[in-house]
């Protein structure tokens, strides 16, 4: 159980920095995905490799705020 509670514990905070404007719809679909749809929204996500790699698909759009 100790993992699962670790597990839990880490989040990873990001902020949409670029517009989806002139990108291609997989991208868009990408920010949506990530709860960001806006300019300078931000949304806390568990870190998961699946989450990681979503935001390395659109790093050009967004900043990673935070880390816990």
């Amino acid at each position: 159980m100790a993992k699962k509670a670790e597990a839990a514990a880490k989040t990873v905070t990001v902020e949409q920095i670029g517009s989806p404007i002139r990108r291609p719809s997989v991208q868009r679909q990408t920010l949506i995905g990530l709860g960001l749809n806006k300019m300078h929204r931000k949304s806390t996500l568990e870190d998961t490799p699946s989450v990681r790699g979503m935001i390395r698909a659109v790093q050009h759009l967004v900043r990673v705020v935070d880390e816990k």
